[in-house]
């Protein structure tokens, strides 16, 4: 068979010279379903607090709206999106191939994630400070549960950040490399797709 003639399905689909996968696709794909085991385990988490959001679980002690402050909270969800466009800004440069603006996008969103940490550590002090720890109640447990299960996630980020933009420097747009950073864009936009509803549902609906 000619190369100019028409191949039917069969053809197509058998063909010695079809094109490979694209490695990228093949393993953004595979990332996507870590994504969706990772998002079953906070939906677990989700559906084991409002379970557990109740004064009878609070075992007369604090109850939500006594615990969280959506000011503050909302104060980390302007910190953790400004991260979020670092990241993008970052992508930008990828796509131009400009080393440096990716380096220089990698490394905000880097230090905006460690800003959005640091409140939440610090919130988690104070909370610890006035004798409200997780094994106060039920209430209590689920909440810090809830609340750190992102939190270790946001620092697992950090620390795939930090590890690409060495990989960046020294290795440049390696196919692995922009792998790589594709997969960590997903996960980042992911951890703030996570906060959004943490913000709505527990601070936001439990403040009133």
């Amino acid at each position: 068979m000619s190369r100019t003639e028409t191949l039917t399905p069969a053809h197509r689909l058998w063909a010695r010279h079809h094109p490979e996968p694209d490695p990228i696709a093949m393993k953004t794909l595979g990332f996507w379903l870590y994504m969706l085991s990772d998002a079953l385990i906070f939906a677990g988490l989700f559906a084991a607090y409002a379970v557990l959001d109740h004064k009878f679980n609070a075992a007369g002690g604090p109850q939500i709206k006594n615990v969280v402050h959506p000011l503050e909270a909302f104060v980390q969800t302007i910190v953790v999106f400004t991260s979020v466009l670092a990241y993008s800004l970052a992508m930008v440069g990828l796509k131009a191939r400009n080393r440096m603006f990716v380096l220089a996008g990698l490394l905000s969103a880097f230090v905006l994630g460690g800003v959005f940490l640091g409140l939440e550590i610090n919130d988690f002090a104070t909370l610890v400070a006035h004798g409200i720890t997780p094994e106060r109640s039920g209430l209590m447990s689920i909440f810090f549960v809830l609340i750190a299960t992102h939190g270790l996630h946001m620092a697992f980020g950090m620390l795939w950040m930090a590890v690409m933009m060495a990989q960046v420097a020294l290795k440049g747009f390696t196919t692995e490399v922009v792998t790589r950073l594709l997969n960590l864009r997903l996960f980042w936009v992911f951890q703030a797709s996570i906060w959004v509803c943490m913000f709505v549902f527990v601070y936001l609906n439990g403040a009133f």
